[in-house]
């Protein structure tokens, strides 16, 4: 691609490229700092989301422990809630915001909560979709013919289901935030002056997916531009 192509790339990329990678350092700094300060309570991420889905009759749901940082995450088809050994075991204002966070995730999906049931069906879509569709799509920008015009459009096709799927995960995320918020400021299980760091990891978090969804619609954005534009040339 020529030099005005990386620059109109970057035109409309760098922007949401940017406020992904400040939301990155925004979310890994909050952690970070609030993996250090301990909470009165003394309850693991583990216990912490063990009273918050017993409290609300999920005592069926299991905990598990996952490798990784910041690999907690809601398995819905297994109706199991996996955190990472950082929050699993740790007894942090961080560990309880995030175990409380992807408790949330499990009561989103007892109570059937639709954009969760949504986001959970585009999945095996999006697989396919995010890779594919970009390869689509260039092999059909490098055909000079409306077949391959058609086709880069079918590729753009599948590839939005990526910025669908992006968009459908705010909802998502921001619900089960505010849960895991209500249930702590009233469980007992961190104090007032505990929430502000509860709120600021999971704001922080939150804002990782505004970006992704930014960034997801930008590349549509650049995709589609390049399709009108080359159509405008043709005619």
């Amino acid at each position: 691609m020529y030099f005005g192509g990386y620059g109109l790339y970057l035109l409309f990329s760098l922007p949401a490229l940017l406020l992904g990678l400040w939301a990155q350092m925004k979310v890994n700094g909050a952690y970070k700092k609030y993996s250090q300060v301990r909470t009165v309570s003394g309850m693991t991420g583990a216990e912490v989301a063990r009273r918050m889905l017993d409290t609300n009759g999920l005592s069926n749901i299991q905990i598990e422990e996952t490798s990784g940082t910041l690999t907690d995450h809601y398995d819905p088809s297994a109706k199991v809630l996996r955190l990472s050994s950082g929050v699993y075991r740790s007894n942090s204002v961080a560990a309880a915001g995030v175990a409380a966070h992807e408790s949330g995730h499990a009561l989103q999906d007892a109570a059937a909560y639709s954009p969760l049931k949504i986001r959970s069906a585009m999945v095996p879509t999006v697989r396919i979709g995010s890779w594919l569709g970009p390869i689509i799509f260039m092999i059909g920008l490098f055909i000079a013919s409306n077949t391959g015009t058609t086709i880069a459009w079918i590729g753009l096709a599948l590839f939005a289901a990526t910025a669908l799927f992006a968009l459908v995960t705010l909802p998502v995320e921001l619900n089960a935030s505010n849960r895991a918020k209500a249930w702590l400021a009233g469980s007992g299980v961190v104090y007032n002056s505990e929430m502000e760091g509860v709120d600021k990891v999971l704001d922080a978090a939150a804002l990782t997916y505004v970006a992704a969804a930014i960034q997801a619609l930008s590349t549509i954005l650049y995709y589609v531009f390049l399709l009108t534009g080359r159509s405008s040339r043709r005619n």
